[in-house]
């Protein structure tokens, strides 16, 4: 579904988006099948039914005990066998229990109903193949958004460069910069020193947080290829699902994110999932 930008803007609003392609609007920021509140919660992991309880698998009750396999009355103590005053009256000629009763001849549960055969539930469906890994973090936070992994602002992302080149660009080691508790990085010297300049006219609002995220009163990390420029103020997103809720009321969503800022760090646990955007 294409998204129509203008509609959900205010005539006066100055907008300008980066995202990767957006897909259907989803139902809620936190809709991974994983995400859990302590960690990652795949409902295949531990709880595949076949994977260590095959009722077939050394249960076959005529594996090993027929009790026709040498219990034949007849097999050996035919009285007529050399004691032929009988000739016509053979107790065993019709009386061998085993001749047409063999329990086992075709009542193997397992021959054909293997219940793990074709039903393994996890086999091809498993709902984490491909979800975000998503850690949780109680309170309180700080007041930029550092990657756990990196320890940088936005992911190592240059601040600048949204505004300079309308891109997420990777920023530089050797331009490294720190304010406001955090490591920022840059892309040139010269964004660097602009960013030195005034640092919050680059910087990303809600100290680099999801931007829809904090319209709900919750906090949660970024994609740095997921962004918008408002009136000249930079907002990031959690994914590019999320950014297609959020630019569909953008004022609206502002007011109510700007209300909830700063105060949802210090009540409200924080949501971070696992991106690698700069190859």
């Amino acid at each position: 579904m294409k998204i129509q930008y203008l509609a959900a803007l205010l005539a006066s609003s100055a907008l300008t988006v980066g995202a990767m392609a957006l897909p259907n609007v989803v139902s809620s920021v936190f809709a991974a099948p994983c995400a859990g509140a302590t960690g990652t919660v795949n409902p295949c992991a531990s709880a595949n039914p076949c994977a260590s309880a095959n009722p077939c698998a050394s249960a076959n009750p005529c594996a090993s005990a027929n009790p026709c396999a040498s219990a034949n009355p007849c097999a050996s103590a035919n009285p007529c066998a050399s004691a032929n005053p009988c000739a016509s009256a053979n107790p065993c000629a019709s009386a061998n229990p085993c001749a047409s009763a063999n329990p086992c001849a075709s009542a193997n549960p397992c021959a054909s109903a293997n219940p793990c055969a074709s039903a393994n539930p996890c086999a091809s469906a498993n709902p984490c193949a491909g979800a975000d890994v998503v850690q949780a973090t109680e309170p309180p936070h700080a007041e930029v958004y550092v990657e756990s992994a990196s320890n940088l602002a936005i992911r190592g992302a240059d601040p600048v460069a949204y505004f300079t080149e309308g891109a997420a660009v990777p920023g530089n080691e050797a331009y490294s910069f720190t304010w406001s508790g955090a490591t920022w990085r840059f892309s040139s010297a010269e964004n660097r020193a602009l960013f030195e300049a005034n640092p919050e006219a680059y910087a990303p609002q809600y100290g680099g947080y999801c931007a829809k995220a904090m319209s709900e009163g919750n906090l949660a990390s970024v994609d740095p290829r997921v962004w918008t420029i408002v009136d000249g103020k930079l907002y990031l997103n959690y994914s590019a699902e999320v950014q297609q809720q959020w630019v569909q009321d953008i004022p609206g969503n502002i007011v109510k994110g700007d209300a909830n800022w700063p105060g949802v760090l210090t009540v409200k646990t924080f949501y971070e999932n696992v991106v690698s955007w700069a190859q």
